[in-house]
């Protein structure tokens, strides 16, 4: 795979997942393009589609028909009302049609969406096959996308998309990236800046930089103030926002020893929020969001990353150490299971407070390292394909996690006998010999044993 611009990986989008949400929303309206741009939306009078594999065994509980449906119409994860997705394919179906990019509707029944949970298409699991269809109902078109993680998309058979610039700097291993480091003087902040700066301006960088900052100090925030149930037949009570008030009554009673209990709080009003589908960064995907944003709310309250260059320092790492999981390994669930999704964010966060506290280029690769080492085989066993047991607590545990490798890398030079390099690879490798029914099908682990019990 070709370089991952870091930034790429911090896209504001919607919950509950960036690869059952986001990824077909942005699918099914790169399909409605390709009928516009080849003048077949006239003739298109009907629409087909087929999830595959693990978007197909939990799609429903991810949220992935309001998705299409959002998408269809041309919508944009980063700027829609979240609240309209989640109800975009009920209205779709009780109106009998969707305005494909806004134009005449053509028909849609619950009918035209088809399930094959147990067919992998050949690139990726997650695949959605789409057809237009004619007034006699003949295929007009048709294309086969794959949601591959993070909100990325891939068309099937498609030339592959140009290599980006490699900026001055164009690293694909970690051991790269620390060399680029030791010659050049330079943090791995800097590298991953100097690179970004080779396809956009420092301007247009630093604004971006700041969006994702501000959407994640706000979906903490939100997270933090909201009570209730969230959506789905678990009826999971939300409970940030209690163990936010309970940590205020301890403090007020003297009792400072509070930091660990308020990250855990920060990541779960996080995932709180992206089990609801309201607005979250995707860090790298939806599933993980909650760790970058609760170490960095950590980092601001409690170590003093207060102005726009420190948290920008704190990301382009973090970034940096993502683009090494995805060019890879994988960032998926449905590819890697939960190590993909939970231990990637785990290992950004990790090296991202690192830099925050001084840590050298040699102990922020170290916390990385660290950090995923401890989430390898972790699998993905949603319950009912919700993103909300074990997914909630479990993005409060890496959280945690995360500081605490920073915390071990710090006390010591960097110098370690396993790099992040191989701990990336053996990832790769037990996410390919890891059973399929642990990779976000919902078909074995606590999905399975949850219910029975």
């Amino acid at each position: 795979m070709h370089r991952v611009s870091a930034l790429d990986l911090f896209s504001i989008g919607i919950g509950p997942s960036s690869s059952h949400t986001v990824g077909p929303m942005r699918a099914a309206t790169a399909f409605a393009r390709e009928l516009e741009s080849g003048d077949l939306l006239p003739q298109t009078s009907g629409l087909r589609m087929t999830l595959y594999g693990s978007i197909a065994a939990t799609g429903v509980g991810h949220g992935t028909l309001g998705a299409l449906a959002a998408g269809l119409r041309g919508e944009d994860p980063a700027t829609i009302d979240p609240a309209l997705v989640a109800r975009a394919w009920d209205e779709a179906l009780a109106a009998g049609g969707i305005a494909l990019l806004g134009g005449p509707a053509i028909a849609l029944a619950a009918t035209d969406m088809r399930y094959e949970p147990f067919t992998r298409m050949p690139a990726h699991p997650n695949g959605i096959r789409f057809e237009a269809l004619d007034a006699a109902g003949l295929v007009l078109h048709d294309a086969l996308y794959y949601s591959v993680g993070g909100g990325f998309i891939e068309r099937d058979g498609s030339a592959p998309a140009p290599e980006p610039e490699p900026g001055p700097y164009p690293y694909r291993t970690a051991a790269e990236l620390l060399a680029y480091c030791t010659e050049s003087g330079l943090e791995i902040a800097d590298i991953a800046l100097a690179n970004e700066l080779a396809i956009a301006t420092e301007d247009e960088v630093n604004a971006r930089l700041d969006a994702v900052w501000h959407a994640m100090r706000e979906c903490v925030e939100a997270g933090m103030a909201t009570e209730g149930v969230l959506p789905g037949w678990l009826r999971v009570p939300r409970r940030s926002a209690g163990i936010a008030e309970h940590l205020r009554e301890r403090e007020s009673n003297g009792d400072t020893d509070t930091a660990v209990e308020w990250l855990q709080c920060y990541a779960i009003a996080v995932n709180e929020q992206n089990a609801a589908g309201a607005r979250v960064v995707t860090a790298p995907t939806n599933g993980a969001a909650g760790i970058i944003p609760a170490v960095g709310y950590y980092a601001m309250k409690m170590r003093g990353m207060v102005t726009p260059e420190q948290s920008r320092r704190y990301l382009l790492t973090a970034g940096a150490i993502g683009s090494l999981c995805k060019m890879n390994a994988s960032i998926s669930g449905a590819e890697a299971g939960c190590q993909g999704e939970v231990g990637s964010a785990c290992s950004m966060a990790a090296a991202g407070i690192t830099a925050h506290l001084g840590g050298t280029p040699a102990q922020v690769e170290n916390a990385a390292e660290v950090a995923m080492e401890h989430h390898l085989g972790l699998t993905c066993d949603p319950i009912g394909g919700f993103v909300q047991v074990p997914c909630i607590e479990r993005n409060a545990i890496a959280a945690a996690t995360a500081v605490s490798a920073s915390r071990l890398a710090l006390m010591g030079d960097g110098t370690h006998l396993v790099s992040l390099d191989t701990v990336i690879e053996t990832m790769r490798q037990t996410g390919r010999d890891m059973s399929e029914n642990y990779k976000e099908t919902s078909r074995a682990g606590l999905a399975v044993n949850v219910v029975e019990c």
